[in-house]
């Protein structure tokens, strides 16, 4: 890469840094590899990984630059869970292009489901692409990115840009990812309102429903109500598995999303 080249992409994620939106530091990602011929990109992560899958698909977070047909398409019936690369950044890490599926069809090592789904793929123009299989401390997390080869790229153009410019593209898509972790994570499920998050985190403080009563200046009652309302949301079933869970996924001691003023804290 020339020092205008390099200069850019240090640009870019001093930026993405910097960004305190998830869709900002998504977009500027997906706009630098546009810029290589891969304008169709796939994110996910799950902090709820089990042996044999990604825990609640609900509870995931997935990101894409395709159109929703896409989206609906992908996860139909557990589709993703049946593709090849999918398979591979389950349980790996590190980056591959996709020339290793094309080998594996011919030497007849892919199960008929894995060949179902290549089909389909490839009815959707998925053809060839670059997969990154993230490394986490936990592991319950797992996240990975594909990135899905303009129409008219080839495996052979794609082994050349991953050639040329592996270092930016691994350098962009692990500063996007360490940022898009730190974001609260999205759910499907109903989102916590400002009194739920407040109540679940005086109970990460020690602090009895009676306590809280007071910190939050209502009845116990109205308390339990917004511990009840809390788990619902969360989708579990004790107030402790609820914050537990809502410190995983980001969405309580978060900036800006209702934490209680540090002089009640005290």
């Amino acid at each position: 890469m020339s020092k205008t080249a390099i200069t850019d992409v240090l640009s870019l994620i001093v930026a993405m840094a910097e960004d305190g939106s998830l869709s900002g530091v998504w977009t500027k990602a997906t706009g630098f590899f546009a810029t290589l011929g891969f304008a169709r990109c796939n994110y996910g992560y799950t902090r709820f990984l089990h042996s044999k899958s990604i825990g609640d698909p609900n509870d995931a977070l997935f990101l894409t630059t395709l159109g929703a047909d896409y989206t609906r398409r992908y996860f139909a019936n557990g589709f993703f869970a049946r593709t090849p690369v999918f398979r591979w950044a389950q349980h790996n890490s590190g980056a591959c292009t996709w020339a290793w599926v094309r080998k594996a069809l011919l030497e007849g090592k892919l199960s008929p489901e894995e060949m179902d789904a290549l089909r389909q793929n490839a009815e959707m123009g998925i053809t060839a692409g670059i997969s990154v299989s993230f490394p986490d401390q936990s592991w319950r997390s797992k996240g990975a990115l594909g990135l899905i080869a303009d129409p008219g790229l080839d495996e052979a153009a794609v082994e050349l840009i991953w050639a040329v410019h592996r270092n930016a593209i691994l350098a962009v898509a692990h500063s996007m990812h360490l940022k898009i972790t730190q974001f609260p994570q999205p759910s499907r499920h109903r989102p916590l309102t400002d009194r739920q998050r407040e109540a679940l985190e005086w109970v990460a403080d020690g602090k009895t429903a009676q306590d809280i009563a007071i910190l939050m200046g209502v009845s116990s009652a109205m308390v339990e109500k917004h511990l009840r309302l809390a788990r619902e949301a969360l989708n579990v079933e004790t107030t402790a598995q609820a914050v537990a869970k809502g410190a995983i996924m980001n969405v309580i001691f978060q900036r800006g999303i209702g934490t209680p003023s540090q002089d009640a804290r005290l």
